[in-house]
C-alpha cells in the first residue's frame, strides 16, 4: 500500500478541532435553552421540550461549522481546493487511460427510453475524449415488470445492432431475483467480470456524467492507488417543476457545507452510491455487505449501501475521498413533494439498518461516526416532530413566551447552513450572473430558505410516522421505480398523500392558539408547514410555477443532449 495522500496527525488535528467547535456550540446552546426555559421554574413540558431542542441542536451546529470552513477554503484560501483534495494535480494531467473501466447502470423497473440515453450520452462523451477504448458498459436489471423487462431487451438489441462490431462493450444482464438490492446487483458484476476491469463508475437510471468528469477520475485513480473510492460532487438536471428547480439552488449553496465536510472526513469520506469512481478488487475482496441478524425492516439485506461499502473500503486500508470541485457530474431530483418524502423513507430505513454496523471490527473510527451520525440524523427529525407537538403544551404551562422562543430557535438553527451556502452562491464569481443577478439569486435564496423552513417539519412528521410504522408492524417501504419526471400534482392526490400532515397542522396551530393567540401567530411561518402540506404539494409540483425559480441554462453538450432526448 503507497503512503497517505495527508499526513494522519493533520487528519487528527482538523478532526479534533471541529469536534472541539461542536461540542462547545452545542453545550452553549443546549446551555441558553435550559436556561430560557428554567427562568420560570420548570414544568414537564419543558424538560421534554428541552430534550427534544438538544437533540434538534446537533444537526445545524455540525454544518453549520462545516459550510463556515467551506466558506473560509472558497473564498479566503487560495490553495483551498488542495487542501480539500490533494490529488486534484493527477486529474489536470493528460496522461493516457492505461488501465480499464466498466460503467455501470443499474435499473429496476425504471423508464427504459430515459435511463438508456443518460448511458449512452455517457458512452458518447467518453467516445469523443479520444480515450473511449478503455471502457466497457454494463446495464445491470433487476427489473420485476415483465414488460419493462422486455423493452429493456429490445432497446439493448437496437443498441448492439447500432454498435455494429462495437456490440460487446455493451453487456446487458437481468437477475431474475433482486437479492440484496442495488448492492447484491453490484456484487453481481463484480463477481462475475470484475477480474476484468481495475475500476469501475456505477451510475443511477437518472445518473449523467460528461467523458471529461469520468477521466478525471480515471486518471486520480490510476495515479494513486491507494484511493479506493472517488466520489464526485453531484449536480441536479434541469426541471420543469417548482420543487426540483428549488432542489436544484439549494444544492448550489450546499457547495461550501461539502467543502467543509471534505476537509474534515479527508480519506473517510462519504460515497453515495452513483457518479463515483471505484478500484473493483478491493470493493469486491472488502466491500460484501453482511446479512443483518433479525427480519426486516431492521435485519435482513442491507437497503442502503453507499456509506456502509465505504466504511468497508476504509477499514480495509484504501482512501474514500470526494472530489469535491465542480464537475461534469448530475442527477436529477425529484420532481414532487410526494416523490421527495417517498425517497427521505427509502433512506430512512436503510440508514437506521447502519445501527448493526457500529460494532464490527472492520469497520472503525470516523467511518463509525459516520455512519452513528447518519441513524441520529433520523432520530433528530423524531426530535424535531416532538418539538412541534410539545410547543402549545409548554407556552400553556409557561404561560409566558419561552417556549415558542426556544422552539423556533431551534427550526431557525436548521436554516442556518443554506443561509451560509446562499451567501457562497453570491460571493462565487458568475454564479449570480448564471440565475438572473444577486438579486434575483439573492430573492430566490429567500424564497429557498423559506420553503425550506416549511417542507423541514413535513419531511420531520414523514419520518417520524415511518419509523413509528417500522417499530409497531415490523414492515417498511420498499424500493422499487422511482418517479423521475415533471408532472402536475392534483389537489385530491395531495390530500390523499398529505391529510395527516395536515390534520397535525390543524391540532398543533389551534393548540397553540389556545394557548396564545399571538404567539400562535408569531410561531405561525416556522410551525406551519404540516398545515400547508396539501397547497405546497400541488404548488411546487405546478410547472407554470417552475419559471418563478431561476435555472441555470444548460452549457453541458451531455445535458443539452439528455434535455433534447438525444444520446450525443
Amino acid at each position: 500500500m503507497t503512503t497517505p495522500l495527508q499526513p494522519a496527525a493533520t487528519l487528527q488535528r482538523r478532526r479534533r478541532l471541529m469536534l472541539a467547535l461542536n461540542v462547545a456550540t452545542w453545550l452553549a446552546l443546549t446551555g441558553g435553552a435550559a436556561v430560557l426555559l428554567g427562568a420560570g421554574g420548570w414544568t414537564s413540558a419543558e424538560v421534554a421540550l428541552l430534550g427534544c431542542v438538544a437533540w434538534v441542536f446537533l444537526a445545524p451546529s455540525i454544518d453549520v461549522w462545516n459550510t463556515v470552513v467551506g466558506l473560509v477554503l472558497l473564498h479566503a484560501r487560495s490553495d483551498g481546493d488542495l487542501q480539500v483534495a490533494p490529488f486534484l494535480t493527477a486529474a489536470d494531467e493528460r496522461a493516457p487511460i492505461r488501465i480499464r473501466t466498466a460503467v455501470l447502470m443499474t435499473l429496476r423497473n425504471e423508464d427504459v427510453p430515459r435511463a438508456l440515453l443518460r448511458l449512452q450520452t455517457v458512452k458518447a462523451s467518453l467516445d469523443r475524449t479520444g480515450e473511449g477504448d478503455g471502457f466497457d458498459y454494463f446495464v445491470l436489471s433487476d427489473t420485476s415488470d415483465a414488460a419493462i423487462a422486455e423493452e429493456e431487451e429490445r432497446r439493448i438489441a437496437r443498441w448492439h445492432e447500432a454498435l455494429g462490431e462495437a456490440a460487446g462493450r455493451v453487456v446487458y444482464r437481468r437477475r431474475a431475483e433482486n437479492t440484496g438490492y442495488k448492492a447484491g446487483n453490484v456484487r453481481d458484476f463484480c463477481e462475475r467480470w470484475g477480474a476484468g476491469y481495475e475500476l469501475m463508475v456505477p451510475l443511477d437510471a437518472d445518473s449523467l456524467m460528461s467523458g471529461t468528469a469520468v477521466l478525471e477520475l480515471v486518471r486520480v485513480l490510476q495515479r494513486h492507488p491507494r484511493i479506493g473510492i472517488l466520489q464526485t460532487r453531484v449536480d441536479g438536471l434541469p426541471s420543469a417543476t417548482p420543487l426540483a428547480r428549488l432542489l436544484q439552488l439549494g444544492g448550489r449553496g450546499m457547495r461550501a457545507l461539502v467543502y467543509g465536510m471534505a476537509w474534515r472526513l479527508a480519506d473517510c469520506g462519504p460515497y453515495w452510491g452513483h457518479n463515483a469512481a471505484i478500484r473493483v478488487a478491493p470493493f469486491t475482496r472488502h466491500c460484501a455487505l453482511p446479512v443483518l441478524p433479525g427480519r426486516p425492516p431492521f435485519g435482513g439485506h442491507l437497503m442502503s449501501h453507499d456509506y456502509a461499502e465505504a466504511a468497508l473500503m476504509s477499514g480495509a486500508g484504501y482512501e474514500v475521498r470526494l472530489f469535491c470541485r465542480t464537475q461534469e457530474s448530475w442527477e436529477d431530483l425529484p420532481p414532487t413533494l410526494t416523490e421527495l418524502l417517498r425517497r427521505e423513507i427509502r433512506w430512512c430505513r436503510g440508514n437506521l439498518q447502519y445501527v448493526g454496523l457500529l460494532r464490527r471490527p472492520d469497520v472503525a473510527g470516523t467511518s463509525r461516526l459516520n455512519l452513528a451520525w447518519l441513524v441520529l440524523g433520523y432520530l433528530a427529525l423524531v426530535a424535531q416532530t416532538g418539538v412541534l407537538a410539545l410547543l402549545p403544551v409548554a407556552t400553556w404551562q409557561a404561560g409566558d413566551a419561552r417556549p415558542a422562543v426556544v422552539a423556533v430557535s431551534a427550526l431557525l438553527l436548521l436554516q442556518a447552513p443554506r443561509a451560509l451556502g446562499a451567501l457562497d452562491v453570491l460571493l462565487t464569481p458568475g454564479a449570480a450572473a448564471s440565475l438572473g443577478g444577486p438579486l434575483r439569486t439573492a430573492a430566490s435564496s429567500a424564497a429557498e430558505l423559506r420553503f425550506h423552513g416549511l417542507v423541514s417539519p413535513v419531511s420531520a412528521l414523514t419520518v417520524s410516522s415511518a419509523i413509528a410504522q417500522m417499530l409497531l408492524t415490523r414492515r417498511a417501504a420498499g424500493w422499487g421505480g422511482q418517479q423521475r419526471d415533471a408532472r402536475a400534482v392534483s389537489w385530491g392526490e395531495a390530500l390523499a398523500a398529505f391529510w395527516p400532515h395536515t390534520l397535525f397542522g390543524v391540532a398543533v396551530t389551534a393548540a397553540m392558539w389556545l394557548a396564545s393567540p399571538a404567539l400562535c401567530l408569531a410561531t405561525l411561518p416556522w410551525v406551519g408547514g404540516p398545515l400547508l402540506a396539501v397547497p405546497l404539494a400541488v404548488a411546487t409540483a405546478h410547472p407554470r410555477l417552475a419559471r418563478l425559480v431561476p435555472e441555470a441554462p444548460p452549457t453541458a453538450p451531455e445535458v443539452a443532449a439528455v434535455v433534447a432526448g438525444v444520446a450525443g
